[in-house]
C-alpha cells in the first residue's frame, strides 16, 4: 500500500516537436541575421496580377482552394502550375525544381505562389528547409507564400514578399 519511487537522470534531450522547434528557431535566427527576412527586400505584388505561377501538390486541398477562390474573385487570370510534393522526403527537391523552372523556363509572371494546407511541424518541414527559404528570397518573381493556417509560421513565409494566412487567402 505504500512505496517510494525515485528517478535519476543524467541528461535530458529534446525529441520530436521540441527538437524540430529548436532547430527551426536556430535557423530562423541565422537567416534573420543574414538579412534574408529584411522587410526592405520585400517586392510589391501587383494589385491585379494576370500571370501567376503556382507551386503545390496537384492533389492538395490548397490547389483546389486556390483555383476556386481565384476564379470566384477575378477569373481570366493565367495560372501556370508546376506540381511539387509539399510533404515527405522529395518535397524540398521538388519545390526547388519548381522554383528553377519558373525562374528560367517559364513565361514572364506577375507573381509566384507557394502553398499548402496546414499540418504539424513535421508536415511543414519542407517549408522550413534552408534551401527552400533561400529559393523564395532569390526568386526573380515576387513570391506569395501561403502555408498552413494563420497560426503556422514557416521560414519560406518569412522570406516571401507576401505571406497569406491560409491558401484561400
Amino acid at each position: 500500500k505504500r512505496g517510494d519511487f525515485k528517478l535519476l537522470g543524467e541528461a535530458i534531450s529534446l525529441v520530436g516537436e521540441g527538437a524540430l522547434k529548436k532547430a527551426f528557431e536556430l535557423l530562423r535566427k541565422k537567416l534573420e541575421q543574414e538579412g534574408l527576412f529584411d522587410p526592405a527586400l520585400k517586392r510589391p505584388i501587383p494589385a491585379y496580377p494576370q500571370r501567376v505561377g503556382l507551386i503545390t501538390s496537384r492533389g492538395a486541398a490548397a490547389y483546389s482552394d486556390f483555383i476556386k477562390v481565384i476564379n470566384a474573385r477575378w477569373g481570366g487570370m493565367q495560372i501556370y502550375f508546376y506540381p511539387a510534393s509539399v510533404q515527405g522526403e522529395s518535397a524540398v527537391e521538388e519545390i526547388l525544381k519548381a522554383f528553377d523552372y519558373f525562374n528560367t523556363a517559364a513565361p514572364s509572371l506577375d507573381a509566384l505562389v507557394l502553398t499548402r494546407g496546414g499540418g504539424s511541424l513535421e508536415d511543414l518541414a519542407a517549408f522550413n528547409a534552408e534551401p527552400v527559404a533561400r529559393a523564395v528570397r532569390a526568386s526573380k518573381w515576387p513570391v506569395i507564400c501561403a502555408v498552413g493556417h494563420e497560426r503556422d509560421e514557416s521560414l519560406a513565409e518569412f522570406a516571401a514578399d507576401l505571406r497569406a494566412s491560409t491558401p484561400s487567402n
